[in-house]
């Protein structure tokens, strides 16, 4: 992995960067951002720089033997420690290195996934994954060997937050007493869950989450989606590259159209146009039906937020910034709750199976009447 195959991030990636060049690399670091974003990705690249035997200012040189290795993570300095459990074909001493081979496909594959994802990879069915107290022997034996080829030997924990209380008093008692040229890179969602000795002995890489440009950028470049699409897509992943990721799959219509032609059947009390419209709204299907509420609601949040100060949006398609502009101008203090609350109820009926044409019926005669207010 390459600082340049990661979309934005540019403030962490030279952070990063300057702290190998300038010699000032913390034995342990802590990259810490929610699901979907770059903190996997990030650690990654950082560990195939710091082994690069031909650093460029902005990146490692991608050519060198250990890049080359690194790419493929098969690097020997290279060492991973992940969550796993037992399965069909390991049934016993369920330890991270077994399962290297499909933990190299997976990561390679897309490094945004989440725990969920790697479990059904490894075929884990419905057991949940873990560090455990075996890991740590193994890790102890990991980090007493000398670096065979790059400057430093690195030990990659993917979800420290999952390590049995033993293993992670064992990390903790490697991070007190790191050993020569040995540096740990820990990735983690969740630091609260971490032993609070353990985040006080690492530096806090803190990740954000991936913008609604750069998550529209990689869903173009790597779903091959259309600008329209990928912004509605980035709608709802909040920032998150594998909710995004799995959004491609889910979202079959034009949540932006069909949004407005119901603001406005609503606004008119053209009620006839409003019972068609329920019958599209139940061939959505349940998924994306909610994920249609989910949407709604983030397009009326800005349509709020463009009401009290338009500098507030930072970024709209031409289609929708028009839509917010006259939107927001039937949007008052009076009824701003009263349709966002409608929007909720109507996201919280259809999670719980029932039926979409009444519900989307019932929640139209409730925001026509607020809108009407409005006047």
């Amino acid at each position: 992995m390459h600082f340049s195959q990661i979309k934005g991030h540019q403030e962490t990636r030279q952070l990063l960067i300057n702290s190998v060049r300038q010699n000032h690399v913390a034995h342990a670091q802590l990259f810490l951002g929610q699901e979907g974003s770059a903190n996997l990705a990030l650690a990654l690249a950082y560990a195939t720089y710091i082994n690069c035997e031909d650093k460029q200012p902005h990146d490692s040189c991608g050519t060198c033997s250990s890049c080359v290795k690194m790419n493929k993570l098969v690097h020997p300095d290279f060492n991973f420690v992940m969550p796993v459990t037992s399965t069909k074909s390991i049934t016993k001493d369920v330890l991270s290195q077994k399962f290297l081979t499909e933990w190299r496909e997976f990561v390679l594959g897309n490094p945004y996934q989440g725990l969920n994802e790697w479990m059904q990879y490894i075929g884990a069915e419905n057991k949940q994954g873990a560090i455990s107290k075996e890991e740590s022997r193994q890790l102890v034996k990991l980090v007493s060997l000398k670096a065979f080829e790059g400057d430093y030997k690195i030990v990659l924990i993917w979800l420290p937050e999952l390590m049995h209380p033993f293993a992670a008093n064992a990390l903790l008692k490697l991070l007190e007493e790191p050993p020569a040229k040995t540096l740990f890179l820990l990735v983690s969602q969740s630091a609260e869950k971490l032993l609070a000795t353990i985040t006080s002995r690492t530096q806090i890489v803190q990740v954000r989450a991936f913008t609604e440009e750069e998550v529209i950028a990689y869903l173009q470049e790597n779903h091959s989606l259309d600008q329209t699409a990928a912004y509605q897509i980035a709608q709802l992943a909040e920032g998150s590259l594998n909710a995004a990721t799995k959004l491609t799959s889910e979202i079959s219509s034009d949540y932006f159209s069909f949004f407005t032609d119901w603001m406005r059947n609503c606004y008119t009390y053209k009620f006839d146009k409003v019972v068609d419209s329920s019958e599209e709204f139940q061939k959505l299907g349940r998924e994306n039906q909610k994920n249609f509420l989910l949407y709604a609601l983030n397009l009326f949040r800005k349509v709020m937020l463009y009401g009290v100060d338009e500098s507030l949006i930072t970024f709209l398609p031409s289609n929708e910034l028009d839509f917010v502009q006259k939107f927001s101008k039937v949007i008052t203090q009076a009824n701003a709750g009263q349709l966002a609350e409608e929007l909720n109820q109507a996201h919280y009926h259809i999670e719980r199976n029932a039926n979409p044409k009444m519900v989307f019926v019932d929640s139209s005669i409730q925001i026509a009447g607020y809108l009407r207010n409005a006047n």
